[in-house]
């Protein structure tokens, strides 16, 4: 074990952070005395089949004579080299702070044992219920557990409370979802996402890695047995094209009474999960929720700025929940949101200009909700009206959407929609006449045909600047199958016209007085969504948007502490970052692509030695006359050195389709010192099911 002195954190200098709350309200552990640690990175709990999983275990040193509640992270993103620069901000603040905090590796990954077999399996959830019940019989817990985590971490917290096992009494779920199916990276409005492709290509690469040599003598055993039985998820995923038991399974929006422990949910509007905070607020009793301008990332850590005291914030809600201390969370309001001001588009920002706003009760179904009406000749106003209008997009429309999930801290952001609104079928309001607070989720109903059994429909509500640039502010996408039904999708009957609802994301915004609002839909939106098997034109007869707003408000309506945060995590560079995200067109073929080379380099951890690295690239083609020359394209190269071993992984995989089915392609390579140790292909042909 290690022992870590007692330290003040240093954290980075922040402009412009929100200011307000008196350290008193936060420092609740008594004397307000920070406590010294012990850390053991390799813990081993051991489960009742036997299997090993590996924990990193952060405690207070006096722990066995003055219990404290567990923290429990639990995940596959390998604790060694993969989340250590969060972890070590994140869980020595909260032990320093009277908390035992576990960062479990999930059977199959990092230094456990066992194989994994997808995401969120009832084993995994299982796994994560024994190891609560493990530390709440630890002597230096209390008994109390609390359970957190972004993304994967964040979806397991949610599906483990529901589980309700007796210790665990809070969760922290970040950046999460609460229907697997229609909210995650596989399907949105039925349609399918590129990133069930991308995300799935992380995950090939990621669970096929080796354990850290130096924590285990049999590693070669554990990584060839690892690389034998790694699952490739996108054909498992893809098998399952509607929402049946296998999406029904982990949606805690099946039944949110299971949920038993109290949530604190956290989002950020440049994130792919915009939804769940509000609904989770509007479910739950006891619930609270905070929307920040960031993407997929720790608020204390996030951009765009301003970052927030996070750890502040879950500290109180530990402290309340699990330690039974009065730090105010229950008077704190049920949904506080940041209000981004209407700023022109870019593909990165470093900062969002807005202010802080709070619905005491609720998040915002109670808004009220004014609707404009699509008209003819592209206008958007009050007056209802009847209207001809042909969508008929080309296949590459959609090349400003950005990454669906920002999460590199690159440019991944919507850019100007100009060039997809030329593509689309727009209506454009006339200048406002003040300012408009959008907070909640807009809804769009359409009246429409289409001249093809499948389609597809995206819907973005746009920012027009004075100047004609277009900011997306939120979207919608549906495959029409699902009009009806995401659990029984029917096909469209050519040329019959029928009435469809898109729910565009959740989203606070404010469009200035002067500006402009635009609904723009196309029929295509590469290379966000897989596109339809045929090219299609809708015909659009009526439609109207209602618009969630809430009274303009002046300054912050709340506020939060500056980030603060334990020490970083100790490296040395080997190898830097590179990031390349390129646009092309072959002049010759017409084809359009995206090429995306993320080059993480590779780090030395100054602690134990081990050097970490990966590269990662993606391809996306498409032409636009021809939906079915869809091509995506990924591969990962990861490598781990230590000593007199290096070690190192090649994943690739490939997607393309005809009008009846998906075909996949995968590979699996593996080389010990260069010497190539392993290699498996995969090759699956998957029936396309009203997609």
């Amino acid at each position: 074990m290690i022992l870590i002195n007692t330290l003040r954190c240093k954290v980075t200098s922040h402009v412009d952070i929100l200011r307000g709350c008196t350290d008193d309200r936060h420092m609740t552990d008594k004397n307000n005395a920070l406590r010294d640690l012990t850390e053991d990175p390799d813990h081993i709990i051991v489960l009742s089949d036997g299997t090993r999983l590996s924990t990193r275990l952060w405690r207070p040193v006096d722990a066995d004579s003055d219990p404290v509640p567990l923290i429990l992270e639990f995940l596959p993103y390998r604790k060694r080299d993969g989340t250590c620069a969060r972890d070590a901000l994140t869980h020595p603040y909260f032990a320093q702070r009277g908390y035992a905090c576990a960062r479990v590796d999930s059977r199959g990954n990092g230094d456990s044992e066992g194989l994994m077999e997808d995401e969120y399996t009832p084993q995994e959830l299982a796994d994560a219920v024994e190891v609560i019940n493990w530390a709440a019989a630890q002597p230096w817990c209390n008994g109390h557990v609390g359970m957190m985590g972004i993304s994967w971490g964040g979806f397991n917290s949610l599906q483990v409370a529901a589980l309700a096992p007796e210790p665990l009494k809070a969760i922290i779920t970040l950046c999460s979802t609460v229907d697997r199916f229609a909210d995650d990276i596989h399907y949105k409005g039925g349609c399918l996402l590129n990133e069930n492709l991308g995300w799935g290509a992380t995950m090939w690469s990621y669970s096929s890695r080796a354990p850290d040599p130096a924590l285990r003598e049999n590693w070669r055993e554990m990584w060839l047995d690892r690389l034998e039985n790694e699952p490739f998820l996108p054909s498992v995923w893809l098998r399952h094209q509607r929402r049946d038991a296998y999406w029904q399974h982990g949606s805690v929006s099946e039944d949110y009474s299971k949920l038993k422990a109290k949530v604190l949910a956290v989002g950020g509007w440049g994130d792919s999960y915009k939804n769940a905070v509000p609904q989770l607020v509007e479910a739950l009793d006891d619930a609270k929720g905070i929307v920040g301008p960031w993407v997929h990332k720790y608020p204390h850590f996030a951009a765009p700025e301003p970052r927030i005291g996070f750890l502040q914030e879950a500290l109180r809600w530990w402290d309340h929940w699990l330690k039974g201390v009065d730090t105010g969370v229950q008077d704190d309001p049920d949904y506080r949101a940041y209000l981004m001001d209407g700023v022109r588009p870019a593909a990165w920002y470093t900062e969002r200009p807005g202010r802080w706003i709070a619905e005491q009760n609720g998040a915002t179904t109670h808004l009220p909700v004014q609707t404009l009406n699509l008209g003819a000749n592209g206008t958007l106003g009050e007056a209802p009206q009847a209207i001809s209008e042909t969508i008929t997009s080309p296949a590459h429309c959609g090349a400003s959407a950005g990454e669906y999930c920002a999460i590199w801290l690159g440019p991944e952001m919507p850019g100007d929609q100009r060039a997809d609104d030329a593509l689309s079928t727009t209506f454009t309001s006339a200048p406002l006449d003040a300012d408009m607070d959008l907070v909640g989720a807009p809804r769009v109903t359409l009246a429409l045909s289409c001249d093809k059994p499948q389609g597809q429909i995206a819907v973005r509500l746009n920012h027009i600047h004075p100047d004609g640039a277009a900011t997306r502010i939120t979207y919608g996408v549906l495959n029409l199958s699902h009009r009806h039904s995401a659990a029984d999708p029917q096909p469209m009957t050519p040329d019959k016209t029928e009435h469809v609802v898109i729910n565009l994301d959740h989203v606070a915004y404010r469009i200035p007085a002067g500006h402009r609002l635009r609904v723009s839909i196309s029929n295509a939106y590469w290379p966000l969504l897989w596109p339809s098997p045929e090219a299609t034109q809708l015909t659009l007869t009526k439609g109207s948007i209602a618009l969630p707003q809430r009274p303009t408000t002046g300054g912050n309506e709340v506020e939060f502490l500056p980030p603060d945060a334990a020490e970083p995590w100790q490296t040395e560079t080997v190898r830097p970052e590179n990031h390349i995200r390129r646009q092309e067109t072959d002049m010759v073929t017409g084809t359009h692509s995206l090429v995306i080379e993320d080059d993480f380099g590779e780090v030395r951890d100054v602690d134990h030695g081990l050097v970490s690295g990966s590269v990662a690239k993606e391809r996306w083609d498409i032409h636009p006359d021809d939906p079915l020359s869809a091509r995506g394209e990924c591969i990962w190269e990861d490598t781990i050195k230590r000593d007199n071993i290096s070690l190192r992984t090649r994943t690739s995989c490939a997607m393309h389709s005809d009008a009846k089915a998906f075909y996949l392609n995968a590979k699996i390579e593996a080389w010990e010192n260069e010497k190539l140790v392993y290699s498996r292909e995969e090759n699956d042909e998957i029936a396309r099911d009203n997609l």
